[in-house]
């Protein structure tokens, strides 16, 4: 070989071992661009699945948020109820709520593949779980809104046509794509240009609108509004719901950074912007509720931060972090209002779904014409154009959720009723749903069992760790206290009934008892109380009786003593044969330095000779006794003061009548005879007792007195009949004591 040949062959070596070392260099790059691909689509992957579960624990939020907010009645069947939907929505969808959201597209309208959903490539199930995340928030949504008044398998209907068929569709028309070209849309708004980026109508405003369906189906919370005024329940657990926020706060950074899809440049500026206009939305609502409420007011704290984390969501990756603050600020602002519009609008959403979710989600969408990087999105139109297609997705979108959940729900209603009864809703969902018992419950019913027995005896039940069972524990220890008391208080009693009955037998012997011989008397003393404070009295000297009817001030035992101290002072005086005024002037003197402060005696005291049929009287502060000769009356009245008040210098204090008593009648009363009240309520007085004995006059006089006596009777007592030996004395306004003296 020549030497030229043989560096022709070297050239054409070297040649062949650069061509070898360029393709080995090109195999490594595209090894690197493979290795590099995959470590991105599993990182997506990873992402995805991270977001989906922080997703989930937003369904905790919901959880705390909505039976923090529910009366503790209830509360119990709210939490159920956010676990069964999540349940119950995550497997319609896997059965038939993935295919019609992202199955192939039928006119835009739904979709008609991938039913019970099974795929083996990684990215399509992570995927799915975060699609299957979002339906359970959307469904669940509706929950809070109706708390407190819907039946457990009315809410169980409700989340499976929304997470079903409501929400799929929905989502179908924005977000349906083709998988092998995820830019291409297939749904007719998607087509359109709408643009929803994480689900502020997609998921939020579908929750909003079928919550406000089912509210107008099933009205309010009884009590709620009544006549013209609004009642405010409140919410079993404020902290609870404030940790329910903010577990949501917290979940949502996976609901906006998982909506891009990818672990990409974009995260950052979508987290930043997520927490920005929460932020925003929670002081500006909260000014709102300072401003409208006069203090800081926990419902507008609290929904705040979620409205500004919904009014971002549809547009959190083409916002700038200034104008995320600003979008969150209206947020806030628009659900505040809401909260006031449903209350004026008397709309009874327990948690403010509807103002927080529908409203705040319909700025949202509007947002993103008004804020959005029109660039950024891909879009080549103006503003203009984009915020008019906005509005026809808002149109549509509520057109159709409102519409069709109206109508399938109403219809649903009229077949089986969706609410529960009022009895259930007063008892509380915790009991009459799923006869959940609790602490404050089980207290209740001890005090209501009490309330109906009066067995004082019965305990309720104490826990520590609750704050109802420490109240328990209280009110344990007050009852056995009370027990006690009550105890002594009745062996008090006893001792006090013994003497009231010793002294109601004394006062029974002391009036008159006897048969007055050749004396045409007669009296009649029926007591208001056990013991009168009037009373009346005979003394017979042969052929002269003396008589008295006296009143005491005040009723009870205090003035049946009194009554006893003047009864013996009269029978004294009369026994000695004194004139009615020289009684009278005794009797008072006496009863002056014994009596009680402030108690006087009003009193009438005569004599009556059967002889020579002359009659002396004396009245001492009494109403007028009532001579009735023929057709008229003559008037006995008083020209002194009451017995007991002011010490008498003579007998002349009080003046003697004398008058021959003939075919007369003399009748002394006491005032429950005056003081008797009419058909009209007015009292008699004076002229309605002459009416009564005009009215009653008999020839017998014990007759006549138990006629007008049983009449007063019936007036004083509202027509229910006395009997004695019932004790229904106590039921008269005032004692009744009349004497009647003539033939």
């Amino acid at each position: 070989m020549t030497v030229t040949e043989l560096q022709a062959l070297v050239l054409k070596l070297q040649s062949q071992i650069n061509q070898l070392e360029l393709t080995n260099k090109g195999a490594n790059k595209a090894l690197e661009f493979r290795l590099e691909a995959v470590l991105q689509a599993n990182l997506d992957t990873f992402w995805l699945l991270i977001c989906a579960i922080l997703v989930f624990l937003m369904q905790a939020g919901f959880m705390c948020l909505e039976s923090g907010l529910s009366r503790a009645k209830s509360s119990i069947n709210v939490a159920l109820k956010n676990v069964t939907d999540f349940g119950i929505s995550v497997a319609t969808f896997w059965a038939f709520g993935f295919a019609l959201m992202y199955g192939t597209s039928v006119s835009g309208l739904f979709g008609s593949k991938f039913f019970f959903f099974t795929t083996k490539v990684a990215g399509y199930q992570s995927f799915f779980v975060f699609q299957a995340m979002f339906v359970a928030t959307a469904a669940t949504i509706v929950s809070g809104a109706v708390a407190e008044r819907l039946k457990f398998f009315s809410y169980v209907i409700i989340t499976f046509i929304t997470s079903g068929i409501i929400y799929p569709i929905v989502g179908h028309w924005v977000w349906s794509l083709n998988f092998s070209n995820p830019d291409v849309k297939t749904g007719w708004l998607g087509k359109l240009g709408f643009i929803d980026f994480a689900g502020s109508s997609v998921v939020h405003s579908v929750g909003g609108w079928v919550a406000l369906a089912v509210l107008l189906i099933i009205g309010n919370r009884t009590g709620r509004f009544q006549e013209g005024k609004k009642r405010t329940f409140q919410g079993s657990n404020t902290p609870l719901a404030a940790l329910g926020a903010l577990i949501l706060w917290f979940g949502w950074f996976g609901f906006n950074g998982g909506a891009n899809g990818a672990m990409d440049l974009r995260i950052p500026l979508i987290l930043i912007n997520t927490f920005l206009a929460a932020s925003a939305g929670l002081v500006l609502s909260s000014i709102m509720g300072i401003y409208v409420m006069k203090k800081p007011e926990p419902m507008f704290m609290i929904t705040g931060p979620i409205a500004g984390l919904v009014s971002i969501t549809a547009s959190c990756a083409y916002v700038e972090p200034t104008e995320a603050i600003i979008i969150g600020s209206i947020g806030g602002l628009v659900s505040g209002s809401g909260i006031l519009l449903l209350e004026k609008i008397k709309v009874d959403d327990v948690v403010s779904a509807v103002p927080v979710h529908l409203f705040a989600g319909t700025w949202a969408t509007i947002a993103v014409a008004i804020f959005g990087d029109l660039e950024a999105m891909g879009i080549e139109r103006s503003m203009a154009d984009q915020l008019y297609i906005q509005l026809i997705g808002i149109v549509s979108v509520g057109a159709f959720c409102f519409l069709s959940a109206f109508t399938i729900f109403f219809i649903i209603n009229l077949l089986f009723r969706l609410r529960v009864n009022k009895v259930e809703e007063d008892m509380g969902l915790n009991i009459s749903e799923h006869n959940a018992s609790t602490a404050t419950h089980e207290l209740l019913q001890v005090l209501n069992k009490q309330q109906e027995t009066d067995d004082f005896s019965l305990r309720a039940p104490q826990d520590p760790f609750t704050e109802a069972g420490v109240i328990a524990s209280q009110y344990n220890n007050i009852m056995d206290k009370l027990e006690q008391s009550e105890n002594q208080k009745n062996i008090w009693k006893n001792r006090v009934s013994k003497e009231i009955k010793l002294a109601i037998d004394v006062q029974k012997r002391l009036m008159p008892r006897r048969t007055i011989n050749n004396f045409p008397i007669e009296g009649i003393n029926i007591p208001a109380r056990e013991i009168s404070g009037d009373f009346y009295d005979f003394y017979q000297h042969n052929d002269q009786i003396y008589f008295t009817l006296c009143d005491v001030s005040g009723k009870g035992v205090n003035a049946g003593m009194v009554m006893a101290r003047a009864i013996t002072l009269f029978k004294i005086y009369s026994k000695n044969k004194f004139k009615p005024n020289e009684i009278h002037y005794e009797m008072n003197n006496d009863l002056q330095q014994t009596n009680p402060k402030g108690v006087y005696v009003t009193s009438i005291v005569g004599s009556y000779n059967s002889k020579t049929d002359v009659v002396e009287l004396s009245n001492a502060g009494h109403l007028p006794a009532l001579f009735k000769n023929g057709n008229g009356f003559h008037e006995y009245e008083s020209s002194s003061l009451p017995l007991g008040v002011k010490k008498a210098d003579n007998s002349n204090v009080y003046k003697l009548e004398s008058f021959q008593l003939g075919s007369g009648r003399l009748y002394c009363f006491t005032d429950g005879f005056s003081e008797c009240r009419n058909e009209k309520g007015e009292e008699i007085g004076i002229d309605g007792v002459k009416q009564l004995i005009t009215t009653f006059q008999n020839t017998s006089l014990k007759k006549e007195l138990l006629k007008i006596t049983k009449d007063v009777e019936k007036k004083s007592t509202k027509g229910q009949n006395f009997d004695q030996s019932n004790n229904q004395a106590n039921i008269l306004e005032d004692d009744l004591t009349i004497i009647g003296l003539g033939k």
